[in-house]
């Protein structure tokens, strides 16, 4: 059960880590949370067995490390939004091409009663 918990906690905290580097930062902090709850109950269970394995403690320090990384990435980093103009003209435009098409589609030509 401790080894089950351990590699549960191990795996989370990896999982955090990768999700706090990548753009979408925000999402790490649910695998951070359920490393910490993991590495609590192997940390439990091995100090009930007397022997605290360093790979519990390695977990925390990556978690708290996905948790500082998505912190600060959550406090500093700006969202930018771009030029929206531009879209917007090329939604028009093709809004006017498709408009454009579907009047020089002749219906008299098809024939219904197939």
């Amino acid at each position: 059960m401790k080894r089950l918990f351990t590699i549960l906690a191990l795996i989370t905290s990896i999982l955090a880590i990768i999700l706090s580097v990548l753009p979408i930062s925000n999402l790490a902090i649910f695998p951070s949370i359920i490393a910490l709850i993991f590495g609590l109950i192997a940390f439990y269970l091995s100090k009930k067995t007397g022997n605290v394995k360093k790979i519990i403690q390695f977990s925390f320090i990556l978690t708290i490390m996905a948790l500082g990384l998505t912190t600060y990435k959550a406090i500093f980093s700006e969202t930018k939004v771009g030029n929206t103009e531009a879209l917007i003209e090329k939604e028009e435009t093709s809004k006017e091409e498709a408009i454009e098409e579907l009047e020089e589609i002749d219906f008299e030509e098809i024939d219904l009663d197939q």
